[in-house]
């Protein structure tokens, strides 16, 4: 089930039912099209996640945790200032559209009484969060601002009066009477005719909610499968169904086919369905410069390469002007002047005739000095290209392994990411006139827990994984690292870990690596004492000798499970 008119049903019922009557207690916007309101409610904080994500628009109860920008955008300031311990007294759907009223009171700043409400408008590409005041049905501020100039139906500016999306000529379905359904059921020859007629008359039907509920209203009683499926969203069974795709809907459907999981909630389900796919695309969202910078330089080097190649290519012909030159100056009496080539035995090639190209503007002396010259011009460069090549080639492989961090990266791991490009020049650096250069602050790696409690961290970028290895470990902790591929530097916290402890960790180091994906990863493991970074070695590069190896299957699964402290 998409995110359509009947799951919005389901949600609101949910929600209303965990926040009517709480009170916000905090306020987040810690991505660009995304809110967390932190309500308390029936003596719980739970934070809701109101999303206009183009990709991923949803409304829940998360429990992933979210890192707080530094500087606050100014819509987060105007719900601070405006819904700060204001109370929610209602949340509805409107009609069976993917529309959300909440309707805050509180007080202004002369402490009247005030209503205030969220629109929270989930609609594609056209998501919106909107601040209004009921009383005067103005726009306060909004996630996203709209000017006449891109919306002619609306305006979707402050100070604007609020206008609603426009309305589509359909039924509501959870107040439509059997007369508003029965003539579909006998105008369709069959379940898709059905599914058709049943999404162009009735509002909030997504297709594949259509084809649910019209197959099972011409499998059996249609009037009984018309109330049971509306019933069922009323009381959800959180379902998602697994097959060749993974599919989320609030109660089981007959139509897909596949694995199911059952989720006690909704927002738990949804928790689970979006943690990876939600996550990407704010890394994408958040980190655009640096995958940007990061591609950018990545083509400039392979185009590099890819010349240097060819001048290697160039000079390995070296050999074939040395011959010409000293097949010439053995043969300097047969050589005629004025012509443009010469045909001569090669000594090198059992006699066989050479034909060699001539310069007629110059004497057989000067031909067979121009040949050695250009011998030797091409075997000077040959050391040269070696050099550029293997240069080349490590700055390759650096960008390679920061683009692989980048594809293991949570959005709060990208800013120092951002600044180990700036660090190397990939990125320019903004000077602040009269200001001094600021102390890079790295970010804390990621903390695990193994199954005897034992506490486990894990670098996520560079800088965090030189932080760690080389500053933050005692030196008689264990180190793991995927071997021979991009990945996190792994710090088991105890000088003796125990052999599940040990499996565990490595785990966590290939999970976090470009071998993610694979079966049998090789993982290194070693104290920290025998860790070495060489002088003017890029960030997170060490060395190190005396290892020992192990493979292992890395599991999304036992990663989380990783990251709650078990009570021992």
């Amino acid at each position: 089930m998409s995110f359509d008119g009947m799951f919005t049903h389901a949600m609101t019922g949910e929600l209303a039912g965990l926040l009517t009557g709480g009170r916000v207690t905090k306020v987040q916007q810690p991505y660009q099209n995304e809110i967390v309101l932190t309500i308390r409610a029936n003596g719980k904080n739970r934070p809701l996640l109101l999303s206009a994500n183009p990709q991923y628009a949803r409304v829940q109860i998360t429990a992933i945790p979210f890192a707080n920008p530094a500087v606050p955008s100014n819509f987060t300031m105007a719900l601070r200032k405006y819904l700060a311990a204001a109370t929610l007294t209602s949340l509805t759907q409107v009609g069976a559209d993917r529309v959300l009223h909440l309707d805050f009171a509180s007080r202004d700043e002369l402490g009247d009484d005030i209503k205030l409400r969220l629109v929270v408008e989930l609609m594609g590409r056209h998501s919106n969060i909107t601040l209004l005041n009921v009383g005067t049905n103005r726009i306060i501020d909004l996630i996203r601002h709209v000017p006449a100039d891109e919306n002619r139906y609306r305006l979707l500016m402050p100070g604007a009066d609020y206008v609603e999306p426009p309305h589509q000529d359909k039924l509501d379905p959870f107040t439509a009477q059997s007369s508003d359904w029965v003539p579909l059921v006998e105008q369709a020859d069959n379940a898709a005719d059905l599914a058709k007629l049943l999404q162009g008359r009735f509002q909030g039907l997504a297709r594949d909610s259509a084809v649910e509920l019209a197959t099972r209203m011409t499998s059996g009683l249609p009037g009984a499968a018309w109330s049971g499926f509306f019933d069922a969203l009323d009381h959800p069974t959180a379902t998602i169904t697994t097959d060749k795709k993974e599919y989320f809907t609030a109660t089981g459907y007959v139509t897909l086919a596949g694995e199911r999981q059952v989720f006690p909630t909704l927002s738990e389900m949804l928790d689970a369905f979006y943690a990876q796919k939600a996550e990407r695309a704010r890394v994408n969202q958040v980190g655009a410069t640096v995958i940007r910078v990061l591609k950018n330089n990545t083509d400039r080097v392979t185009s590099k390469l890819k010349k240097l190649n060819r001048s290697l290519e160039e000079s390995a012909k070296a050999d074939r002007l040395r011959i010409r030159g000293e097949i010439l100056t053995t043969y300097l009496g047969q050589v005629p002047r004025g012509a443009t080539s010469v045909t001569l035995p090669n000594f090198y090639d059992d006699m066989q005739p050479l034909k060699i190209a001539l310069a007629p503007e110059l004497g057989p002396n000067q031909n067979a000095q121009k040949y050695f010259t250009r011998y030797q011009k091409l075997r000077n460069s040959v050391s040269h290209v070696h050099e550029q090549i293997a240069v080349a080639t490590d700055e390759l492989n650096y960008l390679q392994s920061i683009s692989a961090l980048v594809d293991l990266a949570a959005p709060k791991d990208l800013e120092d990411i951002k600044t180990e490009l700036t660090q190397a020049g990939y990125i320019r650096q903004t000077k602040s006139k009269g200001k001094k250069k600021a102390r890079v602050k790295v970010a804390k790696p990621d903390t695990f827990w193994a199954s005897d409690g034992t506490k486990i961290l894990v670098g996520k970028n560079n800088l965090q994984n030189d932080q760690l290895t080389l500053k933050t470990a005692a030196k008689d902790d264990i180190w793991l690292h995927a071997k021979d591929v991009p990945g996190s530097h792994v710090i088991i916290d105890s000088n003796h870990p125990s052999d599940q402890t040990l499996v565990e960790a490595a785990k966590l180091a290939a999970y976090y690596s470009r071998s993610q994906n694979s079966g049998n990863v090789q993982v290194d493991y070693i104290q920290v004492k025998r860790i070495k970074k060489p002088n003017g070695a890029k960030p997170g590069y060490v060395i190190y000798t005396g290892q020992k190896t192990m493979a292992v299957t890395p599991t999304k699964e036992l990663v989380d499970k990783l990251r709650i402290k078990p009570t021992i």
